[in-house]
């Protein structure tokens, strides 16, 4: 079965050009075959997946040449296909809830005129994602890099006739194209130095290398992972990203573009091993980005915008662990994977709530819905607990395996961690306990002639399987470190910290800052009546959330308007410099001509005159010179 590994990314790349080019014949079928592209990727993954358990962990990695792409020089790359222990986590992530969510969106884009087109660009998403994932060389991993930004482009900006979301669809495309521009020059400091861009070639070279070199690397490695991943200080393009249809916000969030940064740097562990001054880096990234994401969920209004604060967050939590080295790159994947289930089922309940409340998204008219949607309240419920970290929910495993981890890792550094995860832990608990009460409890704040309803059987089947990985995908992995020995092929053998707190202290402290985020919580929007509209009068933090963090308001004066004013300055050094300089050299051959050409009369006695008089001028010269 393994000479068939490209049908991963042959299937719904097929899918996408099929879609995408057989124009509006394929209207009737379209979304049948965008599921069966995605569906197929995944069964191609678990046959794969199987083959690889029935091998020796050594002999389970994949390596397949498929054909020569750049044979130039010293620069010689292949289109190959690396499938190990860490591509098989995302392979079957992507492709199993890529899966679900296609399904999903055949009942939620079912009145859209245009449903054959989003299917293609769906598909293109998890052909993009799955190549960067199973590519064995950094140029490849890069074309499906690429090929993620123009899906996320073409997705966000799905409903183009919207404003909002064209701006929102630019947005990220730019943003994006920061990070692309540090992933580019990092791999020009690979070539440079290792001569090859293979990750064998690399990381064999790597030991050698000047730590400096290695450094460099990781940090510009690392600024394209901030940009798919939406991390601090790329990370205001996520929030209105949420302008997409809802099963885009769940296939970015869940399964594709945000997961892609992580995969970068736990890929690239054998660099980031010999990189200390880039390990750091991963490490502040993260710490902060989980704190300020969580910091700009608590008060957001809009379900979706919530949640994609959340995704900011959780995020974080597996850049902080991949920043750990050894003792945190399984943790990291295992929170990955953990988040995929439980915010793909986040994502998809609030696309059912939306859809029962005729795409109102404003938490505030809501209210009282568990009763109207019973089953989306207990598949998001489910999430919600996992998401928080409330055992034996799915997230317990993971982020509790992440906290302790931070703590463990020494001195003042560890508890500054610990404490910021743990932090982080309780804000969670608090910003989506608010959602939850927001929603589904309290008093009814619907508009009048609103009829909530239950969504159909294809939107709440993904839910309610999305639902048992929640509850169960931690347990799964956790189980006697099934995760950790499975991965030490790729990422080294686990390495144990010596935990400076009690593992049941860390345990109760991260229950504890749980309880407390309910418990507040609780009293401010489950005991007070929340009205239908946010109160102008509020705290600077609260605007300061609201706001993003002035996100936007930073990358407007740091870089917006410095840019605009050089790049005004340089359009007025060409207009006035090199193009007044070649205008001004254009006039003086212009007025020369036009003086030169009053000598030409034609009229032959002014030309007579003009040999006699020049004739004399040289006779007179030569008399000249001769006397004196």
């Amino acid at each position: 079965m393994t000479q068939y590994t490209w049908l991963l990314v042959a299937l719904p790349l097929a899918g996408a050009v099929i879609l995408l080019f057989s124009g509006r014949r394929a209207d009737a079928w379209g979304h049948w075959l965008g599921c069966a592209a995605a569906l197929g990727a995944f069964g191609v993954g678990v046959t794969l997946l199987t083959d690889m358990l029935g091998r020796a962990g050594v002999d389970r990695a994949i390596h397949q040449k498929l054909f020569t792409w750049i044979p130039v020089g010293q620069l010689q790359v292949d289109v190959g296909i690396q499938l190990d222990q860490l591509s098989m986590c995302f392979v079957l992530l992507i492709s199993g809830v890529g899966s679900l969510i296609h399904i999903y969106s055949v009942a939620y884009m079912a009145d859209d005129p245009d449903r054959r087109r989003f299917f293609g660009y769906l598909n293109l998403f998890l052909a993009s994602m799955l190549l960067l994932v199973v590519a064995d060389n950094y140029l490849v991993l890069y074309v499906g890099w690429e090929g993620v930004g123009l899906a996320s482009y073409l997705l966000i900006g799905f409903w183009y006739h919207k404003p909002s979301a064209a701006t929102a669809a630019k947005k990220a495309f730019v943003m994006n194209r920061v990070g692309d521009a540090g992933l580019a020059l990092g791999m020009l400091v690979m070539f440079a130095t290792f001569g090859t861009l293979s990750y064998s070639g690399v990381f064999n070279a790597a030991f050698a290398a000047d730590r400096g070199t290695l450094n460099a690397v990781g940090l510009l490695l690392l600024l394209g992972a901030c940009a798919k991943s939406a991390q601090v200080p790329l990370q205001a393009w996520l929030g209105d990203a949420m302008e997409g249809p809802t099963p885009v916000s769940a296939l970015i969030h869940a399964a594709t573009m945000v997961t892609a940064g992580v995969y970068l740097i736990v890929r690239s562990n054998p660099l980031y091993n010999l990189a200390p001054g880039a390990q750091l880096a991963v490490v502040i990234v993260g710490a902060v980005t989980l704190l300020l994401g969580a910091f700009i969920g608590c008060a957001k209004d809009d379900i979706k915008r919530a949640l994609a604060a959340s995704t900011m967050s959780q995020i974080g939590y597996m850049v902080l662990a991949a920043g750990l080295g050894p003792a945190g790159y399984a943790f990291a994947i295992m929170h990955l994977l953990t988040h995929g289930f439980f915010k793909a089922g986040l994502f998809l309940g609030s696309g059912a709530v939306i859809h029962g409340m005729h795409e109102e998204q404003d938490m505030r008219r809501y209210g009282g819905l568990r009763k109207a949607l019973p089953i989306t309240f207990a598949t998001f419920g489910l999430g919600y607990l996992a998401i928080i970290g409330v055992p034996p929910f799915a997230g317990y495993f993971s982020k509790d395996a992440i906290i302790e981890a931070a703590l463990a890792s020494g001195g003042v550094r560890g508890y500054v961690l610990g404490g910021a995860a743990l932090v982080g832990a309780g804000i969670t608990a608090f910003y989506m306990t608010r959602v939850m009460l927001m929603t589904f409890f309290g008093k009814r704040r619907w508009a009048p002639g609103t009829h909530p309803h239950e969504a159909p059987g294809l939107m709440t089947v993904p839910m309610i399987l999305l639902a048992f990985g929640s509850v169960f995908a931690g347990f799964l992995l956790a189980y006697k470190g099934t995760l950790q020995h499975w991965l030490e092929p790729v990422v080294g053998e686990h390495e144990e910290l010596t935990h400076a707190v009690p593992v049941w202290a860390s345990t109760s402290a991260a229950l504890g800052v749980v309880i407390i985020g309910i418990a507040v919580a609780y009293l401010m929007y489950g005991r007070a009546e929340i009205p239908r509209v946010a109160p102008l009068s509020v705290s600077p933090l609260t605007t300061a959330a609201r706001r993003d963090a002035y996100g936007d308001a930073f990358n407007e004066e740091v870089f917006m308007r410095p840019g605009a004013q050089l790049t005004h300055a340089l359009v007025e050094v060409d207009d006035e410099g090199v193009d007044g300089s070649v205008n001004a050299l254009a006039a003086l051959v212009s007025s020369t001509s036009n003086r030169l050409r009053g000598l030409q009369t034609g009229f032959a006695r002014n030309y007579a005159l003009s040999m006699l008089t020049g004739a004399a001028l040289v006779v007179a010269l030569i008399l000249a010179v001769k006397l004196w």
